[in-house]
């Protein structure tokens, strides 16, 4: 018995596939925050004031305090397309396959617009801050003095364990590679043998090209991260995106060939409690 599939179901599966391991596999934002991909607008997480304990000398009386409860929720607010057409004599005429380039171009743009979103979103809302020494990442003689000030920031807290990460800009990548060849033995040999390393004093570090960081207002957000990077324990942020990215394949009146669209719902947020164990970093 022979089944029968058609051209169009093979693409579609191939597109599906492409944006799904391209997007989990690439976007920093995946790796350092929490992912929802439910079908909800909103993440609801209240949360409760901070009790103290008293310390008072043996006397078995005790007065009850007050405490108070805090909504803090993620409303998913932005949407992200992108879109084009191709004709019919565009793709029959050239000599490789046209709708997977245009597959793999557009799911960059996605990529990129959401890790820009994303990154630029946690970095506003963060409440650690920090400052670098003069030359910032740039200067190999700040990276030890960087990144242990910025441990120092988060040590302590039981989330640690979650491990730590750090996003630069491919400008600041020099200073790091000059201070893992020049530090230690085995970690310098393994450095100047294989170049950057993508882990320094146990920071996961993750690398995107200049521009990441801006002042912009995307959507409905609005940052100022210009001269800016980030820091903080993995998984204690989340970007929501509901149901995933999504395409869509079809036919347009008056044209030939297919127009498509590839859109997703993306937000992203800082829970209260969690801001501490993000930090916001000034380039100096």
């Amino acid at each position: 018995m022979a089944n029968t599939i058609s051209t169009k179901t093979y693409r579609d599966k191939y597109r599906l596939a492409v944006l799904a391991q391209n997007l989990r596999v690439g976007l920093v934002a995946e790796a350092i925050c929490e992912v929802d991909r439910s079908d909800l607008k909103t993440l609801q997480t209240p949360y409760g004031s901070t009790p103290t304990t008293v310390v008072q000398a043996l006397a078995g009386t005790y007065t009850p305090a007050d405490f108070t409860t805090t909504d803090d929720t993620l409303t998913v607010a932005d949407e992200f397309i992108v879109s084009e057409h191709i004709m019919d004599f565009q793709e029959s005429l050239t000599k490789f396959d046209l709708f997977a380039s245009r597959t793999d171009e557009m799911t960059y743009s996605v990529m990129a617009s959401i890790d820009s979103y994303v990154i630029n979103a946690i970095t506003e809302d963060a409440t650690g801050t920090y400052t670098t020494p003069a030359g910032g990442f740039t200067t190999a003689a700040n990276i030890n003095v960087i990144v242990s000030n910025l441990l120092s920031k988060v040590a302590g807290y039981a989330d640690m364990y979650k491990g730590t990460f750090l996003v630069i800009e491919n400008t600041d990548v020099p200073g790091f590679i000059q201070a893992q060849a020049t530090n230690g033995f085995s970690f310098a040999d393994a450095a100047l043998n294989n170049g950057f390393m993508q882990s320094y004093m146990g920071v996961d570090i993750y690398v995107s090209r200049t521009g990441l960081f801006t002042d912009a207002t995307v959507g409905t957000r609005t940052w100022t991260n210009d001269g800016h990077r980030l820091f903080g324990v993995k998984n204690t942020a989340t970007y929501a995106a509901p149901r995933g990215i999504k395409f869509e394949e079809k036919g347009v009146t008056g044209k030939t060939g297919k127009e498509v669209v590839v859109y997703g719902y993306i937000g992203a947020k800082v829970w209260a409690p969690k801001a501490a164990l993000l930090v916001d970093i000034t380039l100096a």
